[in-house]
């Protein structure tokens, strides 16, 4: 009996420790996975956003210290998460454990922000005012946008924290309400009108370049997006890339007079794979778990403007659309649309899109097309550019400038959401750890490194009305071509993508047997698919990545990623696109002084990153040893009744 019984409670300790019911990794990776934002969601107000005028001179300490901001605010999630238990207990016990630390943090962080502009100006009163965050229950979200699992199973619960809403593989979202089946979308897209485009062919990040710095927003802080990003054009995008470090760096677009940087967050499969940055910040430590899916397209096109003719971006000119906490501060500058290939003229701003059988998802970003006329970049990131109304005119004061248009396409399954994403798994964009993966957090960046002459040659081939892309040598296409380009809008609204002459129909879905059929997919009769350009934008012959010496980060953040699919032969990383959101850009000014590239190799033996999602099959194999406890201690309470009734 006592034998028996022993088994049985260490087999019990042992199951819920290494995460046998709850769903949690034994590995350090999956142990530090952040779940406790489907338990809350910590609002605090964007200092960023209220910071409408930094002197130059207090610009790099200020994007420092708001970098810090977000760092705090990750770590009182992980602080949530230890205090798991306790909060259970005693919710009120999160003021004294996270919320009063955060607020003392958040304190001295905003003193030393005012102190920077102090020196170099006015100093601002009242900063402390944004120190206070409010702790909120999943369950009421900001907007009224329930993270609550539905009743169609939510997203993988591998945190232990279903039923208060943490689902997805990091515990913190997605959710089945972030989900919209395409076919119920109305049209709602408007036509592009006629105008000359650029476009700039830079592939899919075939070289794996990944990290969760942002040299934008958080110039010199190591993992100041708290996100992964993908990244094509430019190959030494850092946090700590200098604009000379930019001008001087490869590029992976066809035309090596592009050398500007145009990145994204990635997209993510929740199907539990452990990938390099599972241990990482700005990874599987900060609820961004699974695996990296590679864009199967990327199109990257620049428009004119409706109202007249435009004029050439200034060099190293930041742009950021849509906003990466629109979750948190609502959807005012959001900015990213989805949609699906033959369904473009439907589109959704704050729901993933459920694809048909043999349709792909898509990304689109439209970027500011209004710049003020005198800055590269804005103490906010936003006030430098805006977009155009819905006539195409500008603000007054601002330029018409070329108006990018970012099309990113997945071949990703609908996922299979009555059963959580067991079936087919969940997909969605890496975000902040508060933003719980939400659409309608995703957003786009571009830093303009044209030269010169590719630059004159865009806006004139754009005010002509041809349509040019690499190799033209900026003759273009004289309208009876016919090439084929995005239909996009470039007012900033989303656009459906209209069939051309060349416009290729994408390959059968028979064609690809790696993409399985999945329930609810249905084959759409006369919804043709439409691509706008080949699927393979990566030109022969490009170059790989910058030498070692001005290279990222090769760590987590930077490896290449593991192999997903094999399409036609040709082998396919995992990796992905990034979120767009806000309408106003977070640029920030030139980055300090590159720091020593870090070298890192990838962990060797890769395990499933969180796997364990509560089963029959594996409970019953995680504790057959209690199982076998549980006959010991009955046979040994038989034995004793009958000694006893020997005895007697």
């Amino acid at each position: 009996m006592l034998g028996g019984g022993g088994l049985v409670a260490a087999n019990v300790y042992a199951s819920a420790s290494e995460g046998g019911w709850s769903g949690q990794g034994s590995g350090d990776a999956a142990g530090a996975s952040l779940r406790s934002a489907g338990m809350a969601t910590i609002d605090c107000p964007d200092v960023g956003a209220r910071l409408t005028d930094v002197p130059e001179a207090a610009r790099g300490d200020v994007d420092r210290e708001l970098a810090q901001l977000d760092q705090q605010i990750a770590e009182a999630y992980q602080r949530l998460q230890q205090s798991a238990y306790a909060l259970r207990q005693d919710p009120k016990a999160a003021d004294n454990s996270v919320m009063n630390p955060l607020k003392d943090k958040r304190t001295a962080t905003l003193g030393r922000i005012a102190d920077a502009i102090g020196r170099a100006g006015n100093r601002p009163d009242q900063l402390d005012a944004l120190a206070p965050c409010t702790l909120r229950p999943a369950e009421a979200a900001p907007g009224g946008e329930s993270a609550a699992p539905s009743q169609s199973g939510g997203g993988q619960d591998q945190g232990g924290q279903g039923q208060n809403g943490g689902t997805g593989q990091g515990g913190n979202g997605p959710v089945a309400a972030d989900y919209a089946d395409i076919n119920s979308v109305p049209p709602n897209a408007p036509k592009a009108p006629p105008g000359g485009t650029f476009r700039t062919e830079c592939g899919v990040n075939e070289n794996g370049l990944f990290n969760s710095d942002n040299v934008i927003v958080a110039p010199g802080v190591s993992n100041g997006a708290h996100h992964f990003h993908d990244y094509v054009g430019n190959q030494s995008n850092t946090a700590f890339a200098s604009d000379q470090d930019l001008a001087d760096a490869k590029t992976s677009c066809a035309d090596q007079g592009d050398k500007s940087t145009y990145y994204w967050p990635v997209l993510r499969l929740q199907n539990g794979k452990q990938e390099r940055d599972a241990g990482a910040p700005g990874g599987g430590t900060e609820g961004n778990a699974g695996q990296i899916v590679t864009p199967k397209e990327v199109t990257l096109t620049f428009v004119g403007s409706p109202s007249g003719k435009v004029t050439e971006m200034p060099r190293l000119l930041r742009i950021i659309t849509g906003d990466a906490k629109a979750f948190v501060n609502g959807p005012a500058n959001a900015n990213a649309s989805w949609s699906c290939t033959g369904f473009e003229d439907r589109q959704l701003k704050d729901k993933y899109p459920l694809c048909p059988s043999g349709s792909d998802v898509v990304r689109s970003f439209h970027f500011q097309s209004c710049w003020d006329g005198r800055n590269a970049d804005s103490a906010n990131h936003r006030t430098h550019v805006a977009f155009a109304d819905a006539q195409g005119n500008c603000p007054e004061g601002f330029k018409a400038i070329p108006q990018l248009v970012q099309r990113i396409v997945y071949d990703v399954d609908a996922p299979s959401l009555g059963d959580g994403g067991k079936g087919t798994p969940l997909f969605a964009v890496d975000s902040f750890p508060e933003q719980q993966h939400k659409p309608v957090t995703d957003h786009g960046d571009f830093i303009n490194v044209f030269d010169e002459g590719l630059m004159r040659t865009m806006v004139d081939c754009i005010n002509s009305g041809r349509d040019c892309g690499p190799g033209d040598d900026g003759k273009g296409d004289d309208g009876n071509g016919g090439t084929a380009q995005p239909g996009e809008q470039p007012g900033g609204g989303q656009n459906t993508v209209e069939p051309s002459a060349t416009a290729e129909p994408e390959k059968p879905a028979e064609s690809q047997p790696e993409k399985t059929e999945q329930p609810g997919k249905t084959e759409q009769p006369g919804k043709p698919e439409q691509s706008t350009q080949p699927a393979d934008t990566a030109p022969a012959g490009q170059p790989a990545q910058s030498d070692p010496a001005a290279a990222p980060r090769v760590d987590a953040t930077t490896a290449p990623a593991n192999t997903t699919k094999n399409q036609g032969g040709a082998t396919q990383r995992d990796e992905s696109g990034a979120p767009a959101t806000a309408a106003a850009p977070q640029v920030s000014e030139s980055a300090p002084a590159q720091a020593a590239a870090v070298t890192t190799p990838p962990p060797a033996n890769l395990e499933p990153q969180a796997v364990g999602n509560g089963g029959l099959a594996e409970t019953g194999a995680n504790l057959w040893p209690a199982a076998l406890g549980v006959l010991l201690a009955a046979s040994g309470l038989v034995m004793l009744l009958r000694a006893r009734r020997l005895r007697y």
